[in-house]
């Protein structure tokens, strides 16, 4: 623990002796001391942390302790595992303790907080002091823990004074929040993804709601299960909100018995959740919709998963009950069957391979006349229920929508560039979970992100206010309320994550790409992007002065926990599934079509192809 801290001047600063206690197991941490079950406090040396079970409290503020000293423990105590930082506000004046909301926001730092003492400015040294602290930022996390890449110095003063009664050094102005350094927060922080319905897509009026993925970062050791179940509870984040909804009323919140702190799932992984009085009235369809949300939320946040969720009303009755089957067959999820991977042959035809299949084998050209090189293609989208391709001409020029069922015939090409060059014309497709097509034109005269209505008739050009640069790669999520750019500006290349808004009501049905962030903000080149998850992206990039590398990102900017995929060579286009247990389909330059499997090594499928592609 305090791994990340920097005293004055620079220099690593011997860490504050803090309180592991073992749920299960016993395991000894670094720069931490051990309770055991009898005896004294002793101080240990440091092994590795290997323990998830294991939860660390700092120690509180030692009897006549020293300004700095209480300083470096209240900072060593902001990344314990205390449920409501209980330890850190000891370290504060009565009345600060009380003001200062550390749940309100979170500040990672790169190397975690350097401390130093300010000059007295003619201020009774005796009764009053300073510290400066500072470093550089990483991250923000907001009141609803959600994550956001930043930059930039952090540089805030922590004044302590000497209390009249105790004569006891406390600190008066904290820092607003929580600040960490970032080894510490990657220990104590874990992201969930939420679930929430997409409000602006068909697929809500024709039924099943289309599940959205919106992660936050929640500490690891601290009841998760409750802390996620308030977050959802809380509902989306702000980026999210204007285009989902929540099936849980506004108000709704966990109403636990007398003496009850925390959730727990039984012995056979159904868990009972009681809400307040808001819920009393819901409709059994409303209340499988939140009993869904409940569960695709909580999947992960246990070695077998919460199986079953019954919700309980503020009077204790059972409103309902759902398994994980019954979810899944009342949401929508977008990504379809994703039966075949597909991309273009030597002869630029669309062809694919069963998705399943262990066998490199069986590569077929695709029914109609995608398949039939009828026009021979440079990039090609196949929409998600697997029924219709969309293909650009091996110029770029043109864009051609046709059926996937033998003897089809092409028709017209929906769309033309007027771009100079291949490079100047229209990127790649791409097809949502409401059979939409999406494409951008990169003729520098007029570029523009153009939006097919159920890939047909008229293309719409997209507003797409704050950007800044030209498209180079488009890829749409299942859940229709989130795209991925890949933007130039200048000669660099990042990805972005914009939030798809929709106006049916208005002329054309408008449409907007709005409140773009990077989330490679570290990157200096982009290449090639898929979506690999509900909140995953997978890409291929470079850091300033790097080497080209292939790295899983968050739709918030942040890593997720686990390996990057296995080098390749020469990476030049990727496809995923958002099906995380598909494989990895690439195009390299040296070895062709090739593709990796969870746990494998890279395999070749065939030396002349290119543009491998999943459904969307």
């Amino acid at each position: 623990m305090g791994a990340d801290r920097v005293g004055g001047g620079g220099r690593r600063r011997a860490p504050v002796r803090t309180v592991a206690y073992a749920v299960c197991g016993a395991v000894l941490l670094a720069g931490c001391a051990s309770m055991p079950d009898s005896g004294d406090l002793r101080d240990v040396e440091s092994t590795p942390r290997q323990d998830t079970q294991v939860r660390v409290f700092a120690l509180e503020p030692r009897e006549n302790a020293g300004a700095r000293e209480i300083v470096d423990g209240f900072l060593e105590a902001l990344t314990s595992d205390d449920p409501h930082f209980e330890t850190a506000k000891k370290y504060l004046t009565a009345d600060a303790a009380k003001a200062w909301k550390p749940e309100s926001s979170l500040t990672v730092l790169e190397d975690g907080p350097g401390a130093t003492p300010e000059g007295s400015n003619g201020r009774d040294a005796t009764l009053e002091s300073s510290f400066r602290l500072y470093g550089d930022k990483a991250a923000t996390m907001d009141g609803r823990q959600t994550y956001a890449p930043a930059s930039g110095s952090y540089d805030k003063v922590l004044h302590l004074i000497r209390e009249k009664k105790s004569r006891q050094w406390r600190i008066d102005v904290p820092p607003p929040g929580v600040v960490i350094g970032k080894s510490d927060f990657l220990r104590n922080y874990t992201s969930v993804n939420k679930y929430y319905f997409a409000s602006n897509t068909p697929s809500v009026a024709g039924g099943q709601p289309v599940a959205v993925a919106d992660p936050v970062y929640i500490r690891k050791k601290v009841d998760p299960m409750t802390q996620t179940v308030r977050l959802l509870l809380a509902g989306p984040s702000r980026w999210l909100d204007p285009v989902v909804r929540s099936s849980f009323p506004t108000g709704t919140e966990l109403k636990l018995k007398k003496g009850v702190t925390s959730l727990t799932p039984d012995e056979g992984n159904r868990l009972t959740v009681p809400l307040n009085a808001r819920t009393n009235r819901v409709g059994a369809g409303r209340c499988r919709e939140m009993a869904a949300q409940l569960l695709f939320t909580l999947r992960d946040l246990t070695p077998t998963g919460v199986k079953e969720v019954a919700l309980q009303s503020s009077d204790g009755t059972q409103l309902c009950l759902l398994d994980e089957s019954d979810a899944e067959n009342a949401v929508e999820l977008g990504v379809g069957e994703n039966e075949y991977q597909y991309f273009l042959d030597a002869k630029h035809r669309l062809v694919r391979l069963v998705s399943g299949s262990s066998s490199t084998d069986g590569v077929a050209p695709v029914p109609g006349a995608l398949g039939e090189g009828t026009k021979e293609l440079r990039s090609a989208a196949v929409s998600r229920d697997e029924r219709r391709a969309a293909g650009v001409t091996l110029d770029g020029g043109s864009l051609y929508v046709g059926s996937l069922v033998s003897g089809a015939s092409l028709g017209e090409a929906v769309l033309h560039s007027d771009g100079k060059t291949q490079n100047d014309r229209l990127t790649a497709p791409s097809w949502d979970g409401d059979g939409n097509l999406w494409v951008a034109d990169r003729d520098p005269d007029r570029p523009r992100l153009l939006f097919l209505k159920d890939g047909a008739g008229d293309p719409v050009e997209v507003s797409t206010p704050g950007l800044d640069g030209r498209i180079e790669a488009v890829r749409t999520a299942a859940d229709g309320v989130r795209i991925a750019l890949i933007v130039d500006k200048g000669g660099k290349k990042s990805l972005y994550i914009g939030r798809v808004e929709r106006d049916d009501k208005a002329d054309e049905g408008r449409v907007s790409v709005v409140e773009l962030r990077s989330v490679t903000p570290q990157l200096e080149e982009v290449t090639a992007m898929s979506w690999a998850g509900d909140s995953r992206l997978v890409l291929v990039g470079r850091e300033q002065g790097g080497v080209q590398q292939m790295a899983y990102v968050q739709v918030d900017g942040s890593t997720p926990v686990g390996s990057a995929p296995a080098a390749l060579t020469g990476v030049k286009a990727l496809a995923a599934s958002e099906d995380e247990q598909l494989p990895l389909v690439a195009y390299s330059e040296e070895d062709g079509i090739v593709r990796l499997s969870s746990g494998s090594k890279w395999q070749q499928v065939v030396k002349d192809g290119t543009a491998p592609v999943y459904p969307g």
